[in-house]
């Protein structure tokens, strides 16, 4: 299934769709994957995504596009691909610490920020150093306490590609008080356009929460990063093992990979790339299966 969350032409308010080749139709559920997962539950959800759909529209009739999730309880983010990892830290001249291979990694950022495909964001005031981050996530499922990373599967739902734009000069400034980032990420995250089922992707499947899925990003039409989800040194498995350790993780919590290696302008360098993010800029995020995520910068 591919679920998405958007506003038709002529319509006040948003609606939760199933993607079909036939078009986008609209389920009886609220608007949110969250709310939907919450008040319907995942297999009731599934079933009911399933069972022939009436009057699907074709996706030009789309006036807005939002989050698959626009108000997860928690957003965590982790840090889990090494090439990204490894290449920023030798930028400022540090090696890798051994506790980042024992363990995933992560911190919380602002469920209060999500913005859709098409949503244009803004610099952060006192900024001059927006970045992309070219990252996938995924959506869980149901309430998990202390998740084994052998159970951790069953808790996910879907996955997404997330865009976690950073203010570098903000975060830079912020983590060299040993705290962050903070500022230099709360303003916006983008996700979407769709959230795909594990099953839509089980023949790219390489390990527990892994799959081969092409990683592309491009600005303003030209390719500057391209990786792959199989990279990661830390799957999905053992992301929500490590978050859902002493706490219960609930439906729609945004789970973040991290940056996919040469996912972002901190890694790839200013000069190689024209330099940060500026309005007037186009950045698009495209993983196989899961879509083209659009981020027009204002």
């Amino acid at each position: 299934m591919r679920f998405c969350v958007v506003r038709f032409e002529n319509e006040a308010s948003a609606r939760l769709c199933v993607a079909s080749n036939d078009g986008l139709a609209a389920l009886d559920a609220p608007p949110s994957l969250r709310r939907a997962l919450e008040q319907i539950g995942p297999e009731a959800l599934l079933d009911r995504a399933r069972k022939p759909l009436t009057d699907p529209q074709p996706a030009d009739r789309v006036a807005s596009w939002f989050p698959p999730v626009p108000d997860p309880w928690t957003f965590r983010d982790f840090y889990a691909f090494e090439q990204h990892v490894k290449t920023c830290r030798a930028r400022r001249g540090q090696q890798m610490v051994p506790q980042w291979y024992e363990i995933p990694v992560f911190y919380f950022s602002n469920p209060c920020t999500m913005v859709g495909h098409l949503q244009p964001v803004r610099r952060p005031p006192g900024s001059a150093e927006l970045d992309f981050e070219l990252e996938i996530a995924c959506v869980i499922a149901r309430a998990v306490p202390d998740v084994t990373a052998d159970e951790a599967e069953d808790a996910i739902f879907g996955y997404m590609i997330l865009n976690d734009l950073s203010a570098r000069d903000l975060q830079r400034q912020e983590m060299a008080c040993m705290l962050g980032p903070a500022k230099g990420k709360d303003f916006a995250t983008a996700t979407g356009p769709f959230l795909v089922t594990p099953d839509e992707l089980e023949e790219l499947r390489v390990g527990p929460g892994r799959y081969d899925l092409a990683m592309t990003a491009r600005r303003n039409g030209r390719e500057i990063s391209r990786g792959n989800m199989s990279a990661l040194s830390h799957d999905f498995t053992r992301m929500i093992e490590r978050a859902s350790r002493g706490v219960t993780l609930q439906p729609g919590d945004v789970i973040g990979s991290g940056t996919v290696g040469t996912g972002c302008i901190l890694e790839l360098g200013t000069d190689n790339v024209g330099g940060w993010l500026k309005p007037g800029d186009d950045i698009e995020l495209s993983i196989d299966r899961l879509g083209t995520l659009t981020t027009p910068i204002v």
